[in-house]
């Protein structure tokens, strides 16, 4: 019995010092084993008021919506989205995205900036810090931003 107990505790030992070991041999490489895109995504979470999403939208569709759009035509972002959150702890309900062709598309660049606000104008700017500061603060709160880079995994 005593030759059973030692034989079962030493396979416990070697399967433990295996599963400790796979992961050290399972280490990737960046560039070999995956690579890291180019595109930058920002995420902002929000937690809009009860009863005030409809609202929410319609001034972001006058405000940030169309200030994407026109970043979107002059190349300075590739994509955005609004998605709502069907279920979750309900912290946030709302998320918007943003995805940038890389990082330097969120240096400060007076060139850029320059474009953005001849095409969107400073009455449309100005509109905007108005919804911003009559509105949106009263009936949302920002939970958080996040800047995501994906990951693409290598064949």
């Amino acid at each position: 019995m005593t030759n059973r107990l030692k034989a079962f505790g030493l396979a416990i030992v070697a399967s433990t010092a295996l599963s400790l070991a796979a992961p050290a041999s399972a280490q990737l490489q960046v560039w070999e084993d995956y690579t890291p895109q180019k595109e930058v995504t920002e995420l902002t979470t929000v937690k809009v008021d009860e009863g005030q999403l409809d609202t929410y939208l319609a001034g972001l569709k006058d405000t940030w919506v169309k200030a994407n759009e026109i970043s979107k035509e002059l190349g300075q972002v590739s994509s955005y989205g609004i998605y709502v959150v069907p279920y979750g702890d309900n912290e946030v309900n709302l998320i918007l995205r943003i995805t940038y062709p890389n990082m330097a598309a969120l240096e400060a660049d007076k060139a850029q900036y320059d474009k953005l606000m001849a095409a969107w104008g400073k009455e449309n700017s100005d509109k905007a810090n108005k919804t911003v500061i009559e509105l949106y603060n009263k009936i949302r709160k920002i939970k958080g931003t996040y800047m995501l880079r994906e990951i693409k995994m290598n064949d």
